[in-house]
């Protein structure tokens, strides 16, 4: 199958699955208790204002119109009005998905750069006390819950050694004395960009615990993963000829079995992708994070279905474009991996 019509394929699947996601999405919103229109006016409107309200959200229209007209608003970049904010939630998810990538993106980067050392660390000391201490600390790693850590972090490093903020996404102070050009929405582009360095040192502060919570189960699964595969591939009949040839097991790990492990770990790691944007919901709350995360709990707790609908959407949209990127990285790392072979989506 050439590069193209496995493109062709995948965005063909991809389509199917956001049409899924919006059938499961607009049936449910007919089994949540409460009235959209209510929710959007208050208790206190009169019966005349509702009737308005339900035929301006289209809710006096047949099941069947309704729905084509949501594909329809989709289609045209209409997300609709949230009932909280009475704002367009795209302009709202304009607002808050960079803040929220922005921490995905940074606890993806932080699990790399911690995990994939450590497995191949671990599987090359298989046995050894570093890879049975690694193994004990990721084990907790998958099994301590997001949110108790990000308090005893916040516990520890804000009341009791006063270095890291307590929460958000930069302060006040630095917001009003050195206010960041917003052009992108990610605090520590834009704030390079412009040359604003004392905002963008106290956007990364703010951002060190946030992401240290969020990349806890990445990092852990990272880890067990890498080693797994590398162990794997360290037993393989090409890795004892190279070392019988005289290589150095650097060049053993990092240059031959590294490349070959690797496959599972990025697959492993465009679900993490997925994870972390509906795992973020917790940690944003916690931390006070003005992303996609807080803007879902607070849109949960005012019963705005409209926006559970839309972020849904929006990260089915982000989960299908992660791992079609992951897939291509996969056959540009190993020929061997056939572009259509895997058959998810």
């Amino acid at each position: 199958m050439s590069r193209g019509e496995y493109l062709i394929r995948r965005l063909g699947l991809g389509i199917l699955v956001i049409i899924g996601v919006l059938m499961i999405t607009f049936i449910v919103s007919y089994i949540v208790p409460g009235d959209p229109a209510r929710l959007y006016l208050g208790s206190r409107a009169t019966p005349e204002k509702l009737a308005q309200a339900r035929h301006e959200l289209g809710l006096d229209q047949p099941l069947p119109l309704q729905f084509v007209s949501y594909i329809s608003r989709i289609l045209h970049g209409e997300l609709g009005i949230s009932l909280r904010t009475k704002r367009p939630i795209l302009e709202d998810i304009k607002i808050r998905l960079p803040a929220t990538l922005e921490l995905v993106i940074s606890s993806m980067i932080l699990a790399l750069l911690v995990g994939l050392p450590i497995g191949i660390l671990g599987a090359a000391r298989r046995g050894k006390s570093f890879d049975q201490v690694s193994r004990l600390v990721t084990i907790g790693g998958v099994s301590i819950p997001s949110f108790w850590l990000a308090l005893v972090l916040q516990l520890f490093f804000f009341l009791y050694l006063r270095w890291l903020p307590l929460g958000g996404r930069i302060s006040n102070e630095v917001m009003l004395a050195h206010p960041i050009q917003i052009r992108t929405g990610f605090y520590l582009i834009d704030a390079a960009i412009s040359g604003n360095w004392v905002a963008w040192w106290d956007a990364l502060v703010h951002l060190i615990l946030p992401v240290v919570v969020l990349a806890t189960y990445p990092i852990s699964l990272v880890v067990r993963m890498t080693r797994a595969s590398m162990i794997e591939v360290l037993s393989e009949t090409y890795i004892t000829a190279a070392r019988a040839s005289g290589l150095t097991e650097r060049e053993i790990l990092f240059k031959l079995a590294l490349k070959n492990a690797l496959i599972p770990t990025l697959t492993i790691m465009g679900l993490l992708f997925a994870y972390s944007i509906t795992g973020s919901v917790l940690v944003e709350v916690v931390f006070s994070f003005p992303g996609l995360g807080s803007y879902m709990a607070d849109a949960i707790l005012s019963t705005d279905i409209y926006v559970l609908f839309a972020v849904t959407l929006v990260v089915t949209l982000i989960y299908i474009s992660v791992n079609l990127v992951i897939d291509l990285i996969q056959a540009a790392i190993d020929p061997r991996v056939r572009l259509g072979e895997r058959g998810d989506v």
